[in-house]
C-alpha cells in the first residue's frame, strides 16, 4: 500500500505529486484544503517519498495502487488532484474509474506525449555517491554542476533523509526511476475520456500546456476548462501558491 499523510475531515481530496516529488511537497496547500472541509491524503506514489520501491513504474501500476488505496480506505466520490506526473495519474485513473471521481484537478500537464527531459537532472542525482559519506552542502555542490537552477535543486534535496548518523540517502528510488524514466512522458491510452468536471492549472511561463493542446485536451476531457496561473512556471503551486488555492476553490464550490 502507498504511504500517505491524512488531513481534515470531510469530502475526500487526493493530491499525488510530481515526478521526484513527494506527499511534504502539498504539505501547505493540503492543510489549507482541509481548513474548507476536506479529509485530505496526501499521497507518496510507489518509489516516491515513503512508499514502496519497486522495479515495475508505470503509470497503469500506478493508476492501479491510487485504486488499491482507494478501496482500503474505502473512498469514492473523491476530488482528484494530479500536477505533472501526478497529474497523468489522475487522468488515466479519472477515465478508467469515473464512478471514483467527483472532480478532477490537473496541474501543469497535458494528456499528450512528453519527450524525455530529466536526463540532465537524473545525471545530476546519480552523480551523489553516498558510500563517502557526504554532507548535505556535498550533495548540493555535486548537484548543482548538472542543475544549476536553486528552486529546483532545493525541490530534489529535500528528498534526503539520514538513514542513521552521517549516512544521507535519496527517498525515492532513483536506481528504478532512471530505469523507467522514459515512462514519465507517455501519453494517455487512446480512446479514454472523462465526462465529468475538470479544471486544468497552466504556468504562464511554463510551456506544459500550450494553446495547441486545448483541442486535445477538450477531446478527452469535453467538460473541463483551462486556467492561466500569472507570475508561475511549471512548479505553479509553489511559485503561486495564493492563485493556485483559490482557482481550485472556485471549481470545486
Amino acid at each position: 500500500m502507498i504511504f500517505s499523510k491524512v488531513e481534515g475531515k470531510g469530502k475526500p481530496f487526493l493530491i499525488i505529486h510530481g515526478f521526484l516529488g513527494m506527499s511534504d511537497n502539498w504539505k501547505t496547500l493540503g492543510g489549507q484544503f482541509a481548513d474548507e472541509g476536506y479529509e485530505v491524503h496526501l499521497l507518496d506514489m510507489r518509489n516516491h517519498g515513503r512508499s514502496f520501491h519497486s522495479d515495475i513504474f508505470n503509470y497503469d501500476v500506478m493508476v492501479e495502487d491510487v485504486v488499491a488505496y482507494c478501496n482500503e480506505n474505502e473512498l469514492k466520490d473523491v476530488v482528484l488532484l494530479g500536477h505533472s506526473m501526478g497529474g497523468k495519474v489522475a487522468m488515466q485513473f479519472a477515465c478508467q474509474y469515473p464512478d471514483l471521481v467527483s472532480k478532477l484537478i490537473i496541474a501543469d500537464i497535458g494528456p499528450k506525449f512528453y519527450a524525455p527531459h530529466h536526463q540532465t537532472i537524473l545525471e545530476g542525482l546519480n552523480a551523489v555517491n553516498f558510500d563517502i559519506k557526504p554532507s548535505r552542502n556535498d550533495v548540493d555542490d555535486i548537484v548543482s554542476k548538472y542543475i544549476t537552477d536553486f528552486g529546483t535543486r532545493q525541490f530534489l534535496l529535500k528528498n534526503l533523509y539520514w538513514i542513521e548518523s552521517g549516512q544521507l540517502a535519496f527517498r525515492f528510488d532513483l536506481k528504478s526511476l532512471t530505469k523507467n524514466s522514459n515512462e514519465i512522458g507517455k501519453e494517455l491510452p487512446i480512446g479514454l475520456t472523462f465526462q465529468k468536471e475538470t479544471l486544468f492549472l497552466r504556468g504562464a511561463q511554463s510551456n506544459y500546456i500550450e494553446d495547441v493542446d486545448f483541442e486535445t485536451i477538450k477531446i478527452v476531457f469535453p467538460k473541463s476548462e483551462i486556467v492561466t496561473i500569472s507570475n508561475a512556471g511549471h512548479w505553479l503551486h509553489a511559485e503561486n501558491p495564493k492563485d493556485f488555492f483559490m482557482e481550485v476553490m472556485n471549481f470545486l464550490k
